[in-house]
């Protein structure tokens, strides 16, 4: 019979002893555990079944609850927009996106870009167009508002009238004469800080819905360092600015770089504005530039503090919606950290995300793309930054991870009616060094979906011995279960012990996230991925297009074109799927405006990057 489990917040397994014996010690222990001879981890093969044998990737579009990333804006020359890194967001199943970051460049929605001359607001018509990428392509936006400007809240006796804002390089703790990290604390700062916020949210209203109170607020972004009470009479302010500027908008109380319960609690007595606060937001980066396991931001990465306390803290306080949301919206297991490699970033990054999501958290990676020139280089991306070598924006294999936990999880619910169980399980939490995790999720079309792993400390080199576990799940509904891989996207085909509907016998137990489902789980159709790098030459009256197409077995390119710069999209041609050029002899402006995007027989891709041409 078995024994009584801890539960974690969300239902999970929750082990009660954590050691700091290395893996291959657990794994030893795990062998004696588990009883499992690893030559007879099944008895026999299970039958083939037609099916998948990888997990096919969702495109943003069919995703409409989902995970996030942080971006920089494309830039030149670092970032440029028509180089194949942009769309793979898109490609990879991203549902939201974190933008205005200043922690490696400048970004221009921050107040310094929009107000460089005193009084005088805009933003270039080039950002109009990502971020109608953005929404175009389905994917929810929320900006930070950056909260410094150096012609008002500079501690300098002589303030400038205007500024020239430069990208790049821009990181705590700058406290130099005019940085943009002195923040806002008189009336006349503050509302000189409102002005702005209620011009970028009006300029973007119908478009974006979130923003937050810029970031890190409790460290070294706020000059001198992070004072509760000042951040909590700007937040005061921030609310009704944006509220009342967009009925529709929702307010973020800006990533705190530490989960400090005493740093939130002091900010909302000051703001005496809980009411108005409709996602907290949090950073977590587990033992930063160690890579602790993500699982331990909520058991001793942060001391006596943790997510899952802070969590509780805000739902409590007076005055707090009922239905707030949290976001982790910046976090990331670095490759270059000591420890650490890209096998052990792919295999935390879906862990925390699958660990968050039980936990009702939405995630936000930290980064799509390096921006090189700042002074993170090419640490945190998703995909290479431009570093001038053959695997310039070329992805990392986290990408993939993330793309087969996008596919898998996305549009899915905590369901702790799903019960987890094995008779090992009691003993594992007695004698293991490391915490075992199990939740199970169920679908929008209510089928249900099982993740699994061993919370493990992962080495470099993506060495972890050979395990195996028996696991009871019930309330599943699953008929067909197969077994899919998150780190590999590997499907296989599973087998009920025999006279059972609810018992497997020798799964694979990793130190990365497995998911069972049943093979119908897999139902969505494979839409293309999106064309990339679209370039535009212009002669006379003529304009040239460029582009390269990729995978997802498209059938045909659509050329779109917009005269101006805003406005409706028409469709002026119909390509064979091999074509990367067109030629458009019937440009009607001055200013025309292109993109493309591949379809299918199941539907069509993201659209590519915008090109500009000018007449």
């Amino acid at each position: 019979m078995n024994q009584p489990l801890c539960l974690h917040e969300s239902g999970g397994l929750w082990p009660s002893l954590r050691t700091s014996r290395p893996a291959f010690s657990l794994a030893a222990s795990l062998l004696v555990v588990l009883g499992v001879a690893l030559s007879t981890s099944r008895a026999a093969p299970p039958p083939e079944r037609h099916g998948l044998t990888r997990i096919p990737p969702k495109r943003s579009s069919q995703i409409r609850n989902g995970f996030g990333i942080n971006s920089d804006l494309p830039r030149e020359p670092y970032l440029p927009w028509d180089r194949w890194w942009w769309t793979r967001m898109f490609d990879a199943g991203v549902a939201w996106i974190r933008i205005g970051q200043y922690e490696n460049s400048s970004e221009p929605t921050s107040w310094d870009w929009v107000e460089r001359r005193r009084g005088l607001y805009s933003i270039p018509p080039e950002v109009d167009d990502y971020v109608d990428s953005l929404v175009d392509n389905g994917v929810k936006v929320q900006i930070q508002l950056l909260y410094g400007n150096p012609m008002y809240t500079s501690p300098a006796g002589k303030r400038p009238d205007e500024i020239t804002p430069e990208p790049g390089s821009f990181h705590n703790d700058d406290r130099s004469l005019y940085s943009i990290f002195w923040p806002p604390k008189t009336a006349e700062q503050i509302e000189a800080f409102v002005n702005y916020v209620k011009w970028t949210v009006n300029h973007f209203r119908g478009r974006v819905h979130y923003y937050a109170l810029w970031n890190e607020q409790d460290i070294g972004y706020w000059n001198p360092w992070g004072n509760p009470e000042e951040y909590g009479r700007l937040l005061k302010a921030f609310i009704p600015a944006v509220h009342t500027t967009d009925p529709e908008a929702k307010v973020i109380y800006g990533g705190q770089a530490d989960p400090s319960r005493d740093f939130t609690r002091r900010a909302l007595d000051a703001c005496q504005c809980a009411a108005g606060i409709d996602v907290y937001a949090y950073h977590t980066y587990p033992g930063y530039g160690q890579n602790l396991n993500p699982e331990s931001m909520d058991y001793g990465a942060y001391g006596e503090e943790s997510p899952a306390k802070l969590r509780e803290l805000v739902r409590s306080y007076p005055g707090i919606r009922p239905d707030i949301e949290f976001f982790d919206d910046e976090f990331n297991s670095i490759p270059s950290w000591n420890g650490s490699d890209e096998s052990v970033q792919a295999k935390y990054v879906p862990r925390g995300l699958v660990y968050n999501w039980a936990a009702g958290v939405r995630t936000f990676v930290w980064l799509l793309a390096a921006g090189t020139d700042g002074n993170e280089f090419d640490d945190f991306g998703l995909i290479h930054g431009l570093r001038y070598l053959p695997d310039d924006f070329t992805p990392r294999p986290v990408y993939f991870a993330l793309q087969n936990t996008n596919a898998v999880f996305s549009d899915t619910k905590f369901d702790p009616s799903i019960i987890i169980s094995s008779r090992a399980i009691p003993a594992l939490r007695r004698q293991a060094n490391a915490p075992f995790f199990a939740y199970g999720f169920r679908s929008d079309s209510g089928k249900a979906v099982v993740a699994y792993w061993l919370g493990a400390h992962s080495l470099p080199g993506n060495v972890f011995p050979p395990l195996a576990i028996d696991l009871e799940l019930k309330n599943t509904g699953i008929e067909h279960p197969v077994l899919a891989d998150i780190l590999t996207g590997e499907i296989s085909p599973l087998e009920w012990k025999k006279g059972t509907k609810q018992v497997l016998e020798g799964l694979p137990l990793r130190d990365s996230v497995l998911a069972i489902a049943d093979e119908s789980y897999f139902d969505w159709p494979l839409l293309p991925e999106a064309p990339s790098s679209l370039q535009v030459s212009v002669s006379g009256e003529t304009a040239r297009l460029s582009w390269v197409v990729h995978g997802g077995s498209p059938t045909r390119i659509l050329v779109e074109r917009r005269v101006g710069g805003t406005g409706e999209w028409r469709r002026i041609a119909t390509l064979p799927p091999t074509s990367t050029s067109y030629t458009d002899t019937t440009s009607a402006g001055p200013l025309t405006c292109y993109r493309v995007r591949a379809a299918n027989d199941a539907g069509q891709s993201a659209y590519s990057n915008v090109v500009r041409a000018k007449f």
